[in-house]
């Protein structure tokens, strides 16, 4: 894989630019702030008016405009809205509006890789994915780091598109950190599938059973949250900061030894034949069917499963814990 630094970037590109944030959510915040630090100006947010994050924005400094509005007045516009609300808003509220020459930006690869959004041929089409949430992109660029982004180019009408996603993810932090060169379809399903297999299904999944599971053997609720969910943290930062390898040195032999009897038996080949049909529903757009109609009958089953979570008894457990923990909960942009 190719990947650039702030070497390979010239930063003038973006700061030259007139550029729309459409959402400020997690991530239209980061990078709005971000970019502004980079010396982007004239940066505008279109908002659908009297939400939240348009008040937000106003605070922070920046002109909000309607969806519209800002779309007219930029060259670069960013789509950082949810996915399930892109293709509705881009037909509607950007698509009319946009500028001869314009350049859209979009920080996943869904709306593109699954034909939600089909941009005209006379526009710049580009993929600049930071690999990771927003507030900690915010954090890492306000430490002098970065958080390393994908970058893809759909369309190139330019010439000049990869320059300017290379400029655009300079201006976000990650040519400190790693700008990696890929596509929409590569970043799009291989980001689901972690998401799905591991990080938001196959993890938290583990962690209730493993509550469950010591709970109805007669454990105390509170030490079951603590090693199924509370350690998980450890056990991660370790990871992330040096490979599994330098967790295994970190964690005692016995562990170490236990988790490879257990890894073995929990994931066998039922469970990868299991991971291999989600990656098969990924790649053949039926996860994107399933969550567009989900979300055509106002999320209906979303909105289920997340109460299901919100009542599980893990939660009055880990409130009980974290209590006992207040430096866990911080604020700050």
């Amino acid at each position: 894989m190719n990947i650039k630094t702030d070497k390979d970037c010239d930063l003038k590109l973006i700061q030259s630019r007139r550029v729309a944030i459409i959402g400020y959510g997690n991530q239209g915040r980061a990078q709005a702030l971000n970019l502004r630090d980079s010396g982007v100006g004239g940066i505008v947010v279109g908002s659908r008016g009297g939400t939240a994050a348009g008040e937000l924005a106003a605070a922070d400094g920046f002109s909000v405009l309607s969806f519209a509005g800002a779309v007219k007045l930029a060259d670069v516009i960013v789509i950082l809205l949810p996915d399930e609300v892109q293709g509705e808003v881009y037909k509607k509220h950007i698509a009319p509006n946009l500028q001869a020459g314009a350049a859209l930006v979009f920080g996943h690869g869904f709306s593109i890789h699954f034909k939600l959004i089909e941009p005209a041929e006379n526009l710049d089409v580009i993929l600049a994915a930071p690999k990771g949430p927003g507030k900690t992109l915010r954090a890492l660029y306000r430490e002098g780091l970065g958080m390393p982004c994908v970058i893809g180019i759909h369309q190139d009408a330019s010439g000049s598109a990869r320059a300017l996603a290379l400029s655009y993810a300079a201006a976000l932090g990650s040519g400190r950190s790693g700008i990696l060169e890929s596509s929409f379809r590569e970043e799009c399903e291989t980001d689901l599938f972690s998401e799905q297999a591991i990080l938001c299904g196959g993890l938290p999944a583990l962690v209730k059973a493993g509550y469950e599971i010591l709970v109805e053997a007669g454990y105390s609720p509170e030490l079951a949250y603590i090693e199924c969910l509370h350690e998980v943290k450890q056990i991660a930062d370790l990871m992330w900061q040096g490979g599994l390898n330098f967790k295994n040195q970190a964690i005692s032999n016995t562990a170490e030894f236990g988790g490879y009897l257990a890894g073995e038996r929990l994931v066998d080949e039922k469970v990868r034949a299991e991971m291999k049909t989600i990656l098969a529903d990924i790649q053949s757009g039926r996860f994107a069917k399933t969550l567009m109609a989900d979300h055509q009958k106002g999320f209906e089953k979303l909105k289920s499963r997340r109460a299901e979570d919100a009542a599980h008894e893990i939660e009055k457990s880990g409130l009980r814990v974290r209590n006992l923990m207040p430096w866990l909960q911080k604020k700050g942009d």
